[in-house]
């Protein structure tokens, strides 16, 4: 699917308010404000390496074991590029690589390797459509990713007779904001449009909406897939979003067109 260029100043004066982690998040703030509109950030995710253990130096040393690398996001990929390269001048042949979705693949790709990604979509849903990982027999797949998260990929592949050994590189936690930052970001600012791009993002956003009155209910809210969607459903939030992909061209020329609309 090819990215689409939102037009220039297609949102002049457009109040957006970015949530994701950085530096994601002024990255993409920055595509919002050559489309004319006011983005900021406020992000109600961080993420941060976690500590080198004897664990993970044995994972990334048996690395020639594995058969399948699956890699869960950019950051995941990015972590585990940097260790691997202290360990394998030049990295194992005959392994099938993975990422959860274009960016992802792009890491991967970045060092040279050739990763398989969803042709359509960019969740673990649609990762595991993937004909190569349908059946297994036994062979080992190492799956990068933070320390908590969804456990759908590990659960569906081991079901599928995969060896899956979690390798998480990172942390995710809750930035703090003091109540000055808050009221600016929410309250004054008012924004129009809000990226969420994922359900912890959504339910940070909706904690702190309540804690300072903030009414969400007329804001456009982007979430990155159905499953994020329907949990704002239930949280009583009906205007709702999906771009194209999360490429940030693709995120401002839905919201442009959400806008307008």
């Amino acid at each position: 699917m090819a990215t689409r260029l939102p037009d220039p100043r297609s949102l002049t004066g457009r109040r957006i308010l970015i949530c994701r982690p950085e530096p994601e998040a002024s990255r993409l703030a920055a595509c919002f404000r050559e489309a004319g509109a006011d983005a900021r950030v406020l992000p109600l995710i961080g993420r941060e390496p976690l500590p080198e253990t004897p664990e993970t130096r044995t994972l990334i040393q048996n690395l020639d074991h594995y058969s399948h690398v699956i890699a869960v996001s950019p950051y995941a990929a990015s972590l585990f590029m940097a260790l691997a390269d202290n360990w394998w001048p030049q990295l194992p042949m005959g392994i099938r690589w993975y990422g959860v979705g274009r960016g992802t693949a792009a890491v991967l790709a970045g060092h040279g390797l050739s990763p398989r990604m969803p042709t359509n979509g960019w969740t673990s849903e649609a990762l595991l459509a993937l004909p190569s990982l349908q059946r297994f027999s036994g062979e080992k797949v190492l799956l990068v990713r933070g320390e908590e998260g969804r456990e759908l990929i590990y659960q569906t592949l081991s079901d599928r007779g995969a060896r899956v050994n979690v390798l998480p590189l990172y942390r995710r936690y809750q930035p703090h904001h003091d109540a000055t930052t808050l009221d600016k970001a929410l309250l004054c600012f008012l924004p129009e449009a809000v990226i969420t791009l994922s359900g912890e993002t959504l339910n940070n956003l909706i904690a702190l909406s309540e804690n300072t009155g903030h009414n969400l209910d007329k804001t456009l809210l982007v979430v990155p897939a159905s499953r994020v969607a329907e949990q704002a459903r239930q949280a009583g939030l009906n205007r709702i979003c999906i771009p194209e992909s999360l490429a940030d061209n693709d995120i401002v020329a839905t919201v442009a067109e959400e806008l307008d609309g």
